[in-house]
This record gives C-alpha cells, structure tokens and sequence, in this order.
C-alpha cells in the first residue's frame, strides 16, 4: 500500500514537472516566434523600398542598368526565402542571411555607382530615401540582436533542469540564431555625403 502510494507520488510530481515545463517551453517558443516576425517586418522595409529608389535612380541620364537589374533579382531572391515560424536549422538560417545579404551587397553597389552622379546625389526624393533606408538598417541590427537574444533564452530553457526531461518528446529542439560578423559590432550604414567624397556602402 505505501509503495503504491509512493509511485502515486512521483508519477503526479514528474506530470506535474512536465505540465509545468511544457507551458514554459511553449511560451519561450512562442517568445522566438514573434522576435522572429519582427525581423522579417524590417528586412520586409527594408525590399518594400527598392521600387521607389529603383524608379527614382533609373531617371538619371545613362545610370548603369546592370546594377538596377542587380538589384531588383536580389530582391526578387528575397522573398522566395520565407518561414512562417522562422528558421528550424541552420541551414534555413544561413538560406535567409544568403538572400539577404545579396540584396544588401547589391544596394551597397548602387550607393557606390550612386556617387558618380552628384545631380542625382542631391535630389530631395532620394535623400528622403536614403533616410529612411539608414534607419531600416539600423532597425535591422536591433531586431536580429533581439531575435539572438529570444533563441538563446529558449535553447538555454530546453537544456535545463527540469524541461531538459521533456523537451525532446514534447517536439521541443534547438533553434538557430544570427552569429556575429566581423564589424557586426556598429550598425550598418546606407549614407553618401553631398559634396562628392565617398562614402560607406551598404553592408548586409
């Protein structure tokens, strides 16, 4: 009778762990998930830009069209790399940072072409574009480093004590997050000067 009861016990301790674990682990899942959609919303802001700075750089006298064309692929590229829940490996991860660092090597080159035409440099509409690009950039770091901080928070949870019992035959597995890179510590820059010097160029 007292082994029965103890085994009562620990079964009702370990359901109730487990019960409690696995609200945890949905909520911290959940918590990535939505950093997640955030990081799309201004990689999002950053592609929904391109058309009007395209439509406002093509208007200049003899603008190399190869690098529109360069541009406008890369964007292209982009949005055929989408996950609704976000990356499951690092493998999907490193699909999505591919075709988002072609679109930003791409703008950073139109920046660079962007220099030889100083009518165009000046012209108010791209200015305001230029503007608004800069800040999607640096919206983009913040977003990624939040999205960092989610995943690692959760990949944290499912290898401590008590959801490391039962994450894995609950569905729960590690997730992938951004790595930093060389230079990852400043912000990336979309800016040129006014006055013909040069200047830094996009970096994805």
């Amino acid at each position: 009778m007292k082994a029965s009861f103890i085994i009562i016990l620990v079964v009702s301790a370990l359901g109730l762990l487990g019960f409690s674990s696995y609200n945890g682990l949905v909520s911290s899942s959940q918590a990535v998930n939505a950093q997640w959609a955030q990081v799309e919303n201004v990689y999002q802001r950053r592609a929904d830009l391109i058309p009007n700075l395209v439509k406002t750089v093509e208007g200049a006298a003899n603008f190399e069209r190869s690098t529109l064309a360069q541009i406008t692929e890369a964007r292209a590229s982009v949005g055929r790399v989408q996950f609704a829940n976000g990356p499951q490996d690092a493998e999907q991860l490193a699909q999505f940072e591919k075709a988002q660092g072609a679109l930003g090597g791409a703008l950073g080159r139109l920046m660079v072409v962007v220099e030889k035409y100083p009518d165009l440099k000046a012209n108010a509409g791209f200015q305001a574009l230029q503007a608004q690009l800069e800040g999607t950039e640096n919206r983009i770091s913040v977003e990624r480093g939040r999205f960092t901080e989610a995943v690692q928070a959760y990949n944290t949870k499912i290898k401590s004590l008590p959801a490391v019992l039962f994450a894995g035959a609950l569905g729960f597995a590690e997730r992938p997050y951004f790595t930093a890179k060389p230079g990852a510590e400043e912000p990336p820059k979309v800016e040129f000067n006014t006055s013909g010097a040069s200047s830094d160029a996009v970096k994805p």
